[in-house]
């Protein structure tokens, strides 16, 4: 992993830049919050290590700072700090994980894997297929560069088919999808639906996306 270290402690820091390193990570150590924080801005890292109590600008407003930015980067917070608000405090920044000082290196390493893990395994915020880009986050929709405005119901719709790109999809995943609800006697109202969002991505640039397969469901082209 790659490891991005903001710590002011020059003993603590040294001796868990050491550790990562031993343990075959890539460690970057920034010694205040300023540095750490354009560190994370700039640079791709795949789990940072933060102290709260930094010089210049404060863990939590690093933290702060780092997710109103965009970065999603997985983050253990280290500190000497162990009340129950502290704690809450940092896990409402953005915070993954909260380790207090002082600490076993073997449970930081830990720790780390384990939120890098738990990282991998989200879904990805964004679905693209071909010309049509789904932003899960913006709940926004591009195809072919161009905004296409969908109603939530739409949006579900084009969601479930991008990440079923090339598989059938049945009426009744579809109705179980979109209504949570039985199936029977809404194929019409499913059918509607897909021809208003074949309409939007077409006047949007994408033509001929999603297939009909009679008698089961639809398809959208994996491109």
């Amino acid at each position: 992993m790659r490891i991005l270290l903001v710590e002011d402690d020059p003993l603590i820091g040294k001796a868990v830049a050491r550790g990562l390193e031993d343990a075959s990570h890539s460690c970057t150590w920034s010694k205040n919050g300023r540095s750490g924080l354009e560190e994370a801005l700039s640079q791709r890292h795949d789990a940072i290590v933060l102290d709260l109590m930094l010089p210049e600008i404060a863990g939590l407003d690093v933290l702060r700072q780092m997710r109103a930015k965009g970065v999603k980067t997985p983050v253990v917070v280290l500190t000497a700090l162990g009340s129950v608000d502290d704690r809450v405090a940092g896990l409402r920044e953005g915070a993954d994980d909260y380790l207090v000082k002082p600490f076993a290196f073997p449970e930081l390493l830990a720790r780390l894997e384990a939120v890098r893990r738990r990282s991998a395994d989200r879904p990805a915020p964004t679905l693209i297929v071909g010309q049509i880009n789904l932003d899960l986050t913006n709940r926004r929709v591009t195809c072919s560069g161009n905004h296409v405005e969908l109603t939530p119901t739409e949006f579900s719709l084009l969601e479930i088919l991008m990440r079923n790109a090339g598989q059938v999809v049945t009426r009744k995943m579809l109705c179980e999808h979109l209504w949570e609800g039985e199936w029977e006697g809404v194929t019409n109202v499913i059918e509607v639906h897909v021809n208003r969002l074949r309409n939007k991505l077409a006047q949007a640039g994408t033509d001929g996306l999603i297939q009909t397969i009679r008698g089961r469901g639809y398809a959208l082209k994996a491109l």
